[in-house]
């Protein structure tokens, strides 16, 4: 989650190793990962999607001008401007981050070992940071996932805000549905 710099060389040769063995795309299961989406993609000959991060100008140009996206991240203290790819004043300040720190599933995932997911747990997490942010930010039209852990309450999270949530997932489903 910090980024250390020191992990590159790692997630590359990850991704060669998987490339050779017949990997026809490579994500990844932190949505942080975003740190080495460069460099990951400049090693292998497949597309690589680290991070729903990658999503952000596409939902920006989708929205309306007024309207702010949410990412929703396991931790805003490690989701700097750095990440999220946006140069523009004007388009970042369109973006709000709310994280679960605190919340028991941050702090379950915090344990060594960690407990078994607790998605009722994901589930109320994120629905409290997400309401913690509409009280706040009342024009928030789309949620982004950064965190993977989050899809698999994404289809409750839709049913309570009815708002567009995308995820890894989504990105994922994407660039799979390309590859011939």
């Amino acid at each position: 989650m910090r980024g250390d710099p020191a992990l590159e060389p790692a997630y590359i040769a990850a991704a060669q190793r998987l490339v050779e063995r017949g990997a026809v795309a490579i994500s990844s299961t932190c949505g942080f990962s975003i740190r080495h989406q460069r460099a990951v993609a400049a090693s292998v000959n497949v597309p690589v999607v680290m991070s729903s991060l990658l999503l952000l100008p596409a939902l920006l140009r989708q929205s309306a001008p007024q309207a702010k996206i949410a990412v929703l991240t396991y931790d805003s203290a490690h989701c700097g401007e750095d990440l999220l790819g946006i140069d523009d004043p004007g388009q970042r300040a369109r973006i709000v981050i709310g994280g679960i720190e605190g919340g028991k599933f941050w702090h379950d995932e915090l344990k060594r070992p960690a407990p078994p997911t607790d998605v009722a747990a994901i589930q109320a997490d994120v629905a409290a940071c997400v309401a913690r942010l509409r009280s706040a930010h009342p024009d928030i039209a789309t949620i982004l996932f950064e965190c993977a852990a989050f899809p698999a309450v994404a289809p409750a999270i839709r049913r309570v805000v009815k708002l567009p949530v995308y995820d890894i997932t989504d990105l994922c489903r994407m660039t799979m549905a390309s590859i011939a």
